[in-house]
């Protein structure tokens, strides 16, 4: 009986680790994932590559898979893409000359804003202050005539 017992055992056992063989990740797929994690959809420019499901994503995935398994290496598919597409498909692109309205550009608009609401609200304070301390004559003999009780 125990020999049965362990018969079972060993061929659940087996059949746990052939499952577990089978589940184990291609590390082609996975270096592939990594890549495309680091470029742009040239259509949604939102999405990495690995995100979009856009049709020219799914063509870019099947160059990228074709490249890699004529033994291009990543640095190789990279350039190859920014070649054809520009440094836009990177998601991260290099900061260069090119590239440094991406960079510097938001930073450039946020200041501007800031710069903006700060001449606003002072303008107001100013234009604000100068009329608070001179009332109009007709708000004047209105106050007036709410003080002495009368309208």
């Amino acid at each position: 009986m125990r020999a049965h017992c362990r018969a079972i055992a060993a061929a659940m056992m087996l059949s746990a680790a052939l499952q577990a063989g089978a589940q184990a990740p291609d590390p082609l797929d996975l270096r592939l994932k990594h890549l495309e994690t680091e470029l742009r959809c040239l259509v949604c420019q939102n999405q990495t590559l690995a995100d979009s499901d856009a049709p020219l994503a799914v063509d870019l995935r099947r160059e990228i898979r074709a490249l890699a398994t004529a033994g291009r290496t990543d640095d190789e598919i990279r350039q190859f893409l920014v070649d054809r597409y520009s440094d836009f498909v990177l998601y991260s692109p290099p900061f260069k000359p090119v590239t440094i309205l991406l960079w510097v550009g938001p930073f450039a608009l946020l200041g501007a804003g800031a710069l903006t609401w700060w001449l606003v609200l002072r303008a107001r304070r100013r234009d604000g202050a100068s009329t608070a301390s001179e009332p109009s004559p007709v708000a004047s003999a209105r106050a007036r005539a709410l003080l002495d009780g009368g309208e």
